[in-house]
């Protein structure tokens, strides 16, 4: 037995289970029996050598990376292992099985030593990387050159990535997607990655090569805000497509009742007059290609009565209906795309109508690189008024050059160097991480510039579009893969100046659909308060919202009513009629009401304001 100061506690998934003398040789057992296939591949082991404890994971959930076992300095996937891969003799269950590779959890990486290349293997090394850019994951190998930016962007980045407007199936127009994005002229960036073509994003693509000048313009594009080339938009830069589908179906109710798709008659509850229903073909439903805006029907449907019928005068039960049309939703229009019209599982008619909108990009549309530097368009200004080169060149996009060394994305400046150095070779480069030096691909990116007549780190002499003449500095431009992202002005543009209420608070509705609008939280009263506008705070937060006249009984404080009959008010709790009409926002008068719920009586002692 060892003494208590000796021990090492073996954990297994967080749990004591014993005890050993050589914590670091019982963990290479471990391993050794692992490589052997004596026990499960699943199986990972760490020595803690400060805690002096050693830990067993074999539970579910953990993420787990492979690496390539080196043993004595060597690599054991071997040229001739490699070859065999390449021919498909092997595949890599084999190499699992072999020993050759395994899979490593977090606590156990803290036991190895891994090289990036074999070049790098020494004596101490215990692993070797399949793949250096895969560290990042896959999603972050997808973007190009992400060992060059902060590593707080790389997220971000492939945030964008995921919002980024494209080819996002090649059948789109057979299918009916909720809301679906649709790029006109989508293009391969001219510097891929390893993760890129992995994922085969080429077939997918979600962006634009842009011309871009990292210039101030007239303090347009102040903090992250884009000047964009007029020109270039009309010939289709950012350019997309949006649908929307809208569905229904003809619904069974017990009783034998059911919904009927037809043009309402002029006596259906609910009717929305016949200018709404024009635009219906014979059968209820609108035609293809027509042009459709909001609140107009799109399918005209009948459905039976919340409630029985009422006896009429005669005892025969009049046969009602309501309407339940389907109409464009607040703030949207477009064109009809396509019609479908099919049956469910349970035998019923079904309708799914695609509505198509061109969105051309205008003032406060998202643009974003591949690099998290992201901005909304401040100013679509004429090719006459932008910079331009010596050969006429006019950028796609002036962008704001204090954007890119405040947040540390070097790797925007190196997408728009190789950018311009392909485009004047006609080549396509490789920015998977950790594929090069950086200085020797910054040294490739400037030979190839140089040997066409540019300047090596891609600055130009810009002229002024709107004196002609020429700035004095040298301004970078170059090219880089931006995306347009979902979010554009005009599906999310909402105004009121009134429009409906809540039933429970009074207070106007939230979102644009329901017509609602625009929340004045607590951070925005704070700024009124704070400036001393009282009468523009009780505008916003009590007339233009939920203004209620009241009732209050002097005598007693409690809330009364105006009786219509007697042509008084009334005080509910004394029957008497010294009453005070006041002001009161709804939400205090329903905090009343449910203070009540709880059996307690809140009076309202009134003042005179003399």
């Amino acid at each position: 037995m060892t003494s208590e100061s000796t021990k090492c506690y073996v954990y297994l998934d967080g749990k004591a289970i014993g005890t050993v003398k050589d914590g670091k040789a019982f963990a290479e057992e471990v391993r050794r029996n692992r490589r052997l296939g004596v026990i499960s591949a699943e199986i990972n082991v760490a020595y803690l050598k400060k805690l002096s404890e050693v830990h067993i994971n074999a539970d579910r959930g953990r993420a787990r990376k492979a690496y390539i076992i080196v043993e004595d300095g060597k690599s054991k996937l071997t040229p001739e292992i490699l070859e065999k891969i390449k021919t498909k003799e092997i595949d890599f269950n084999y190499l699992l099985r072999k020993g050759i590779i395994e899979y490593l959890d977090a606590e156990e990486e803290e036991n190895i030593l891994v090289a990036l290349s074999a070049d790098k293997i020494t004596p101490k090394t215990t692993h070797l990387e399949i793949e250096p850019a895969s560290m990042f994951g896959l999603t972050f190998t997808a973007n190009v050159f992400p060992e060059t930016n902060s590593a707080g962007r790389l997220p971000l980045a492939s945030n964008h990535m995921k919002q980024s407007q494209g080819l996002y199936a090649v059948n789109f127009n057979k299918r009916y997607d909720a809301r679906a994005y649709l790029l006109f002229y989508p293009q391969v960036p001219i510097i891929t990655s390893v993760g890129y073509r992995t994922l085969k994003l080429q077939r997918h693509p979600a962006g634009q090569n842009f011309v871009i000048a990292l210039s101030t313009y007239y303090g347009y594009n102040m903090s992250d805000a884009l000047v964009l080339n007029k020109a270039a938009v009309d010939r289709g830069l950012g350019r997309s497509a949006f649908f929307k589908t809208y569905a229904d179906e003809e619904r069974r109710y017990p009783g034998g009742q059911q919904d009927y798709f037809k043009t309402p008659a002029a006596t259906t509850e609910g009717y929305l007059g016949e200018h709404a229903y024009a635009k219906l073909g014979e059968d209820g439903i609108i035609e293809p290609e027509m042009n459709i805006k909001e609140s107009e029907v799109l399918i005209g449907k009948v459905s039976p009565p919340r409630f029985l019928e009422e006896q009429t005068s005669f005892g025969v039960g009049e046969e009602k209906s309501r309407d339940n049309s389907v109409t464009l939703r607040t703030g949207e229009e477009g064109v009809i795309d396509s019609v479908m019209v099919s049956e469910t599982t349970g035998a019923t008619k079904i309708v799914k109508i695609r509505v198509r909108s061109i969105k051309i990009p205008e003032l406060g549309d998202k643009f974003a690189s591949r690099h998290n530097q992201k901005g909304v368009v401040a100013l679509v200004a004429d090719p006459k008024d932008m910079p331009f080169t010596k050969e006429g060149i006019i950028p796609d996009i002036v962008l704001n050059p204090h954007s890119l060394p405040s947040r540390m994305t070097f790797g925007h400046l190196l997408d728009m160097l190789g950018g311009k150095s392909g485009s004047v070779a006609g080549k396509h480069f490789d920015g998977t991480a950790f594929s090069m030096n950086g200085h020797d691909r910054i040294d490739q990116y400037s030979r190839l510039l140089e040997e066409h007549g540019y300047d090596k780190f891609g600055d130009e002499y810009l002229y002024d579009g709107r004196s002609g003449k020429r700035y004095s500095a040298r301004i970078y431009t170059g090219v880089a893969y931006f995306n347009k992202l979902t979010h554009m002005v005009s599906t999310k543009l909402q105004v009121r100046s009134r429009g409906p209420v809540q039933i429970l608070t009074h207070q106007p509705t939230e979102g644009k659909p329901r017509k609602g609008g625009l929340r004045f939280g607590e951070m925005e009263r704070d700024a009124l308060v704070g400036y001393g506008a009282s009468l523009l705070l009780k505008e916003r937060m009590l007339d233009q919202s939920d203004k209620a006249p009241i009732w209050i009984c002097r005598e007693c404080g409690d809330i009364g009513y105006y009786d219509h009959i007697k042509n008084l008010p009334v005080c509910p709790t004394d029957s008497g009629n010294n009453l005070e009409l006041i002001e009161i926002s709804y939400a205090f008068k329903l905090f009343l009401d449910e203070i009540k719920s709880l059996h307690i009586l809140p009076r309202i002692n009134l003042k005179s304001e003399a």
